[in-house]
């Protein structure tokens, strides 16, 4: 109990941590953004970024060129429902194929110039490989559809495996995080999770996840109304449903998501499950919303409301709806661009521009 206590303390101490963005850096960036050699506001969401990102570190110029996506692994029990088109043993074959740089997101990363850390946080088998970051609490979690994903204790340690993992990779000299997942059966955890954080029924925000056909859908919007109905999350408590009706890997990139903004670093966020993990964070504090950049709009259903209830707006449309990760792999090329126009760009002065 002692350990409860001085695990949520100490989540509790890290969210504390979390401020609001350095106004002065960002006015610094707009009046620096006014002396390039542009019309005012011309580059659209690259000022935006620019802006944000000295906003969130307090430079103007940051050092962003140590990126990791943290892809989060884990199991669902709610699989044994049969709401996958793909069988559980998925998750640990494709935690492998990351671990060889064999998966989308990383060919996407290295093309970025960023380094893929995967983390088996609740992966149902026995993983060993020299890169592999062993967090495992539990062995996929509990079936939702009959009681709690998981309990509250192990939800509290999963957030810390995040927020630990980020303080790590900090050490090292990463400034700038990407998020990515991988279990079957996320995409009802995180539908869930969306379902009862933001009132929307389970019709509207269920979508295919891995391509499941049109009664296969029917069925996993019932498990999912199923796992409410027994649970009785509370809607007011992101906490209680994520641990009542998510995932690990959800738990854990709500964790990620903190910990980057505690360090004043971006985080950004991927695509459907990243996003209900975001929301999760949005609701625990406010302000690490002003720390995500969301990353690209999802072909999954509902990713465009989750994203208006966390309060983001997708730098890129692409029509993915893959995870891992790779959307984030992706919008780190424009986060870059974001930099060198700050850093590499003439001024009217400098390039003897006349204004206008």
């Amino acid at each position: 109990m002692t350990q409860i206590s001085d695990n949520c303390l100490l989540l509790a101490n890290i969210i504390g941590r979390i401020r609001p963005l350095d106004e002065d850096a960002m006015n610094l960036a707009d009046i620096h953004l006014g002396n390039l050699t542009k019309p005012p506001g011309s580059l659209g969401r690259l000022e935006a970024i620019a802006r944000q990102t000295a906003g969130i570190t307090g430079e103007v110029h940051p050092d962003l060129s140590r990126k990791a996506i943290i892809v989060m692994a884990a199991d669902h029990g709610v699989c044994e429902e049969g709401i996958s088109a793909f069988p559980a043993e998925v998750t640990p074959q494709m935690v492998m194929n990351f671990l060889s740089g064999g998966a989308a997101v990383n060919v996407l990363a290295r093309h970025a110039g960023a380094d893929v850390r995967c983390v088996d946080i609740g992966v149902n088998a026995e993983l060993d490989h020299p890169d592999l970051y062993k967090r495992k609490l539990m062995y996929g979690t509990n079936n939702m559809a009959h009681g709690p994903a998981m309990d509250h204790a192990t939800t509290v340690q999963a957030m810390l495996v995040g927020i630990e993992v980020v303080d790590e990779l900090y050490r090292e000299g990463y400034r700038l995080f990407g998020t990515g997942e991988m279990g079957i059966g996320n995409t009802t955890a995180s539908s869930a999770v969306m379902t009862v954080l933001t009132g929307c029924s389970p019709e509207d925000t269920v979508g295919r996840g891995t391509g499941i056909n049109d009664e296969r859908l029917a069925h996993k919007i019932n498990v999912i109304s199923r796992a409410i109905d027994t649970n009785k999350p509370n809607p007011e408590d992101p906490f209680d449903v994520v641990s009542k009706v998510g995932g690990l890997e959800i738990a854990g990139l709500a964790g990620v998501i903190i910990g980057a903004a505690a360090k004043r670093c971006p985080v950004v966020i991927d695509g459907f499950i990243s996003s209900a993990a975001a929301l999760v964070a949005a609701r625990m504090s406010p302000d690490s919303v002003h720390y995500m950049i969301g990353s690209h709009l999802s072909e999954e259903q509902a990713h465009g409301q989750l994203l208006d209830a966390i309060g983001l707006s997708p730098v890129i449309h692409m029509q993915m709806r893959l995870g891992e990760g790779t959307g984030a792999a992706l919008c780190f090329h424009l986060i870059e661009a974001a930099q060198r126009i700050m850093k590499e760009m003439a001024t009217f002065d400098s390039a003897g521009v006349s204004r206008g």
